[in-house]
């Protein structure tokens, strides 16, 4: 199988979310109750680093207004802190 070319990958944002209960499916709940499913698939989130109260969100490009607006109108305790293009700009 050929690599993808250059124009044809994803590109993906990294959030920085906190909160007390930080976890993937607590994270994945906020979301699909906002966009729903198909918006969740089209900003198909994944988790890169999962650390005591902070969770560090991989998501599509094209998808980031939505997902911030999904963190906004949740009554959860949970909050982006940080959003940058790559994982070295999120430790700064």
């Amino acid at each position: 199988m050929k690599a993808l070319k250059p124009s044809h990958r994803e590109r993906k944002r990294y959030l920085l979310i906190k909160g007390n209960d930080a976890s993937w499916s607590k994270i994945e709940k906020v979301i699909l109750e906002f966009v729903g499913v198909l918006g969740f698939a089209e900003a198909s989130p994944s988790v890169v680093k999962s650390l005591k109260g902070r969770v560090v969100l991989a998501i599509n490009r094209g998808a980031l207004d939505k997902v911030r607006a999904a963190f906004l109108m949740s009554g959860k305790n949970l909050e982006i802190v940080k959003v940058s293009g790559s994982l070295k700009g999120l430790g700064k």
